[in-house]
């Protein structure tokens, strides 16, 4: 059985892509996470006995127990989910962004290279054991923001513009750099904006959710026509797998849902599926640098991989709306004080 490292396993996707793995029984999995804010033991409550699966809490910047789980581990694969991700906080506080998303990302490479070289090849490049892969989660914001029509393919050119997805390019560019320079084994995979069960309620759909729930004003950025291709998170995690197992080295793949839809659709249908008004709606001041539209091109991990999602937009939309129903104290027990107050700063000042 092979072992692999996730980092920021707590997390929304990394949880859900822990307890898919952990279904089908064929790995060793350590989930190395710091627990901030958006990390939430409780999304793996069904699985922490599970004796293919094991807890650490720390982050990715720390080299010397990242160094030790490595020796006492003996990973064959990382998959690194670990990073900040909510750009109105990459706006507030950039640093934080640049030192989990960037120097993490490098501490997990650096650590990964130490372990998996058993040699040099004549030419002076490192040889590394077979079978084992650096794989890291990143996302469509790289590319920057796209017009009325085209969509992003892997070989667009990266044009980030927030904290937040410049330290995701940045990371990548890392990533790729020891693929040339050093031969790793690695794969990027680049998704489009994900939904489903476990995510944290500052994101769209959740908190609109929560907030139709509670009879709560919906915050909706500039005109809301922001257009975004959504992708069941289930979906993305069998993309993360299949290009874990079966990507070629080196490559990027772009992981799309095929559903481009307006914020202000998402907002409109969230509150009919949940018998409320539209007059909750309330429009404020937009985000500053706000990409207008992202649309994935997945033809690559379709054609080459054999991928495809699932879920169509209706179906995943609807099973979503229904988990947040049913899990009503989960939602309640993630919303703490810490978060309020986030709340409260993020759009009091945008109404």
């Amino acid at each position: 059985m092979k072992s692999i490292l996730v980092t920021g396993g707590a997390g929304f996707i990394g949880s859900n892509f822990i307890s898919l793995l952990v279904k089908k029984q064929l790995f060793r999995i350590v989930n190395l996470d710091a627990l901030t804010y958006a990390g939430n033991l409780e999304n793996l409550k069904e699985i922490e006995n599970n004796d293919h699966y094991r807890f650490v809490k720390g982050s990715i910047n720390d080299d010397v127990l990242v160094e030790a789980l490595f020796e006492e581990e003996q990973f064959d694969y990382v998959v690194n989910f670990a990073a900040e991700s909510h750009v109105d906080r990459s706006i507030k506080n950039p640093e934080i962004f640049v030192m989990t998303n960037v120097l993490g990302t490098q501490v997990l490479l650096n650590i990964a290279k130490k372990f998996w070289q058993t040699g040099i090849d004549k030419n002076g490049y490192p040889i590394y054991r077979d079978g084992v892969k650096y794989l890291q989660v990143s996302t469509d914001e790289v590319y920057g923001a796209l017009g009325k029509t085209g969509m992003f393919t892997e070989s667009t050119p990266l044009s980030p513009n927030s904290p937040y997805s410049a330290s995701k390019a940045s990371a990548d560019l890392i990533v790729r750099a020891y693929n040339e320079t050093f031969k790793m084994p690695i794969n990027i995979t680049r998704c489009s904006n994900n939904y489903g069960p476990y995510q944290f309620p500052e994101k769209l759909i959740p908190l609109m959710i929560n907030n139709c729930l509670n009879d709560r004003p919906l915050p909706v950025y500039g005109d809301g026509m922001q257009i975004r291709d959504w992708l069941h998170v289930l979906d993305h995690c069998e993309a993360i797998e299949t290009v874990l197992e079966h990507g070629k080295n080196g490559e990027i793949y772009n992981v799309g849902g095929n559903n481009e839809k307006a914020n202000i659709e998402i907002v409109k249908l969230i509150i009919n599926a949940l018998d409320k008004n539209e007059s909750l709606i309330q429009y404020v001041n937009d985000r500053l640098g706000h990409d207008r539209r992202y649309a994935i091109d997945n033809t690559k991990i379709t054609t080459e991989l054999g991928w495809s999602p699932k879920y169509t937009f209706e179906q995943g939309i609807k099973e979503t709306i229904h988990w947040y129903l049913d899990q009503s104290e989960w939602l309640n027990r993630v919303i703490n004080m810490e978060y309020m107050v986030y709340y409260n700063t993020m759009y009091s000042k945008r109404l």
